[in-house]
C-alpha cells in the first residue's frame, strides 16, 4: 500500500463492539480495469471474540453460545450442540438449551445425558468446580454426576466444570484442550416417550370412537370390550414408563422415626459435638454405601412448625456439592427434631487448626476455597438462596480426605430468588457474628462473608480470632491486630512464625487483603462470595482495602445477648 494521503479513510465504531479503520484509494483505478472498495486496514481490538472476558455479561454472542473469528475479521456466533439460537434474527442474543436439563434430585438421570466434544473451545467465566490433575475420563463422570455440570473444559491434566448461563463462549486454536458438552441423548426424556405413546394411544381411541357412531349394537359391544382393553394397557405402559424414569417423582429427603434414630445411636450414646442448639451423635443405619452417621438432636428448636420444618429440610436437602456435608434424612415427631448427616472421620476444622500441629500453608489455602466454594453453591446455586448464618471453624468438617465440607446449615435462613434480604433474630457465634446483626438491619448472604472473613484469618494465622492468654493485649483480637498491621504496612508481622506462609508471602498478603474485605463494617463494601472465590483464584485483583473508618469495631465482638 502506499502513502496513507493516497487514501480516504473511515473509522466507525461497528455493530459487534469492533472499532475498525478503513481505506479507500483516491484515484479509483479505472485504468487498471479493477474495481475499487473500502479495505480494511485495522481493528480495535483485533479478535473480539478473544478480547471480551468480563464477569457480569455474555461476552461477544451473548449467553450459552461462543464465538468464532471469520476470515473478514468479524465474530461469528454460533450455538453448541443441543443448543439453538434465542433469536436466529440476532444471533448475537445467545442460545437456549432444546432438551430437559438434567434433575437435581439424586443422580437417576445421568444415564441418560451424554457428551459432544469441541475442540479448542472454552467459557472461561462460567466455572464453579475446577481439579487437577485428572484423567479425560474422570472428567466426564464428574460433570456427568453433577446436575449443575452443562460443560466441562479438559486441558492438560485439567477439569473444570461449568454451569449455565455459560459467558464469553470462544473457539479459538489457542484454547486447546476440548469442551465436554453434556446433552440429552436422543429418546431418553420421560416427556417425549411418554408425548409419543401417549398421540399414538389416543389416535387408537378416536377411531374406535368414531367406529362407534357407525355400527351395529353387538359391534358397538364388542368394540367398548376391545376400548377397555386398550385403556388398560396404556395406562399399563404409562406406568412402566414412570418406572423407567423415576427421577420425574422427585426425590426427598428419609424420615426417620425416633425409635429409629436412639437405636441407631445406641440410646445416644457416643457424643461427637455440642453446641448451643444441639449435641451430635455417632450412629449406625444402613443407607446403602453410607453407614456411619452424625445424628444431630436439636435441642431447643421444639416451637418450629411442622410444616416449615420439613420444607427447610427438603430444600437444604436437595444441596448436592462436594464442599456441603450432606443431609440424609430427620426425623420431626412430637417434640424431637433430629437431623441425619453423612458421617465426617476426620473432626472439624477447629480441631484440624488448633489443634497441637500446624496444618501446611497448602492445605490451609485448599480450606480456604473449598469453604469459599461451598458458600457460592448456598448462595447462589440452590433454587432458593441459602444464608448459613453460623461459619466458624466447628462447622467446618473433613472427611476421609480431609476434603473440607460446610455443615450445620439446619439452622439457615432460606431466601427465596426474588427476595434478596431478610430480617431475622441474631443468629451465629461470638467473634464471627457480622455488626449488622446488632444494628436491625436487613440480613443478607454478606453476613456469611464477613463470618467466612474472619475464618480466612483463622485460616492464615492458625490461631483463634479471640485469644485471652496472650502477652501482647493488641493481638487478642485477631481482626483488629490484622488491621492495624494493614495500617501500619507491616503485614508480614501476621505471618512471622510461619516460615511456609513467609516464603509465600505474596499469596498470604493477597488471603489477607481479602479477609480485610470481607469484615468490612458496610456490607455493601464486602465482595460477594464469587467474588472472593474469583480473588482466591487470582482470577480477579485484589485492590487495597479501604481506611480505618470502614473497618468493624470492638464493639460488635461482643456477645450475642
Amino acid at each position: 500500500m502506499g502513502s496513507i494521503s493516497e487514501f480516504y479513510q473511515r473509522a466507525i465504531l461497528e455493530y459487534d463492539g469492533v472499532f475498525r479503520q478503513y481505506v479507500y484509494p483516491k484515484t479509483n483505478g479505472a485504468s487498471s480495469g479493477r474495481s475499487m472498495s473500502w479495505s480494511l486496514l485495522s481493528s480495535l481490538p483485533s479478535d473480539i471474540c478473544m478480547s471480551i472476558t468480563e464477569d457480569t455479561g455474555g461476552g461477544a454472542c451473548g449467553f450459552n453460545s461462543y464465538c468464532v473469528l471469520g476470515t473478514d475479521q468479524r465474530p461469528r456466533c454460533e450455538c453448541p450442540p443441543g443448543y439453538s439460537f434465542l433469536d436466529p434474527s440476532n444471533q448475537m442474543n445467545g442460545c437456549k438449551q432444546d432438551f430437559v436439563s438434567q434433575d437435581c434430585d439424586g443422580l437417576q438421570e445421568a444415564n441418560l445425558f451424554g457428551f459432544r466434544d469441541m475442540p479448542n473451545t472454552d467459557w472461561p467465566l462460567s466455572d464453579y468446580e475446577y481439579f487437577q490433575p485428572v484423567s479425560e475420563d474422570w472428567c466426564r463422570q464428574t460433570c456427568l454426576n453433577d446436575c449443575f455440570c452443562a460443560v466441562a473444559i479438559f486441558r492438560n491434566s485439567n477439569c473444570w466444570k461449568k454451569k449455565i448461563p455459560l459467558s464469553n463462549g470462544r473457539l479459538d486454536p489457542s484454547v486447546g484442550g476440548k469442551a465436554l458438552i453434556k446433552i440429552r441423548q436422543e429418546n431418553s426424556t420421560c416427556k417425549s416417550v411418554g408425548e409419543g405413546s401417549n398421540n399414538n394411544d389416543r389416535s387408537t381411541l378416536i377411531l374406535i370412537g368414531s367406529l362407534l357412531l357407525s355400527s351395529s349394537v353387538f359391534l358397538n359391544f364388542l368394540l367398548l370390550i376391545v376400548t377397555l382393553f386398550v385403556t388398560l394397557r396404556f395406562n399399563s405402559r404409562r406406568r412402566k414408563m414412570l418406572q423407567l424414569c423415576p427421577a420425574m417423582q422427585g426425590m426427598s429427603l428419609r424420615y426417620f422415626t425416633y425409635k429409629e434414630l436412639e437405636e441407631a445411636s445406641s440410646n445416644f450414646k457416643e457424643e461427637l459435638g455440642r453446641g448451643a442448639f444441639s449435641t451430635v451423635y455417632k450412629g449406625v443405619l444402613d443407607l446403602g454405601n453410607k453407614n456411619l452417621v452424625a445424628i444431630k438432636n436439636l435441642e431447643k428448636v421444639v416451637t418450629e412448625g411442622e410444616q416449615e420444618f420439613q420444607a427447610e429440610m427438603n430444600t437444604i436437602g436437595k444441596t448436592n456439592h462436594k464442599n456441603l456435608v450432606q443431609l440424609l434424612g430427620f426425623c420431626n415427631e412430637g417434640q424431637h427434631r433430629l437431623l441425619v448427616y453423612e458421617y465426617m472421620s476426620n473432626g472439624s476444622l477447629a480441631d484440624y487448626l488448633f489443634g497441637n500441629s500446624r496444618p501446611n500453608w497448602h492445605k490451609r489455602k485448599q480450606i480456604a476455597f473449598g469453604t469459599a466454594r461451598g458458600l457460592v453453591c448456598l448462595h447462589e446455586e440452590c433454587s432458593n438462596q441459602i444464608i448459613h448464618c453460623d461459619i466458624k471453624p466447628q462447622n467446618i468438617l473433613l472427611d476421609e480426605s480431609f476434603t473440607q465440607r460446610i455443615s450445620d446449615f439446619g439452622f439457615a435462613k432460606l431466601v427465596k430468588t426474588d427476595q434478596t434480604r431478610t430480617v431475622t433474630g441474631i443468629r451465629g457465634t461470638k467473634g464471627y457474628v457480622a455488626p449488622e446483626w446488632f444494628k436491625s438491619m436487613p440480613i443478607t448472604a454478606k453476613v456469611d462473608v464477613y463470618s467466612f472473613g474472619i475464618l480466612l484469618l483463622e485460616l492464615i494465622c492458625c490461631r483463634k480470632n479471640f485469644e485471652q492468654n496472650i502477652e501482647d493485649e493488641r493481638q487478642m483480637v485477631l481482626a483488629d491486630w490484622v488491621y492495624d498491621c494493614y495500617e501500619e504496612r507491616k503485614l508480614s508481622l501476621v505471618v512471622e512464625n510461619d516460615e511456609e506462609a513467609l516464603e509465600d508471602f505474596t499469596m498470604s498478603e493477597k488471603y489477607l487483603m481479602i479477609s480485610i474485605w470481607c469484615i468490612q463494617e458496610d456490607p455493601s463494601l464486602r465482595p460477594t462470595m464469587k467474588k472472593v472465590v474469583q480473588m482466591l483464584e487470582g482470577d480477579v485483583e485484589v485492590p487495597l482495602p479501604p481506611g480505618a473508618s470502614s473497618f468493624v469495631s470492638k464493639i460488635y465482638m461482643s456477645p450475642c445477648k
